[in-house]
C-alpha cells in the first residue's frame, strides 16, 4: 500500500528554502521512502518540551537534517511538519508550533 506524503505549507515556504540542493534531494530520497513504509522513522515523544507524541523522525544527510512527520491512516497519508537542522533542537521547535 502506497501513502501519500503530504507537506505542511511551511515546510516548503521556509524549511526548504534552509537546505541545500544536495540536502533536498536526499529529503525527497526519503520521502520516497515514506510512501511505501511509513514506519522507518523513529517515534518521538516529548522532546525539550515540546510534545511531538505520535510523531516520528528521520535522518538526513548524517543527521544533520531531520524529517519529523505523522502517519494518518485513516486516509493513507504521512503529513511531514518540519524538515530542519537539529541545531539547538530548532526542528522540533517548528514541529510543536505547528501542531497546535
Amino acid at each position: 500500500m502506497n501513502y501519500e506524503v503530504i507537506l505542511h505549507p511551511e515546510v516548503i515556504k521556509r524549511d526548504f528554502r534552509e537546505l541545500s540542493k544536495t540536502q533536498l534531494m536526499l529529503v525527497y530520497k526519503q520521502f520516497k521512502k515514506l510512501q511505501t513504509s511509513p514506519e522507518l522513522g523513529q517515534l518521538l515523544g516529548n522532546k525539550n518540551g515540546y510534545n511531538l507524541t505520535g510523531c516520528r523522525k528521520m535522518y538526513v544527510d548524517k543527521k544533520k537534517v531531520r524529517i519529523v512527520y505523522t502517519i494518518l491512516e485513516e486516509i493513507i497519508t504521512v503529513e511531514v511538519i518540519a524538515v530542519g537542522k537539529r541545531d539547538d533542537m530548532a526542528v522540533y521547535a517548528k514541529a510543536g508550533e505547528r501542531r497546535g
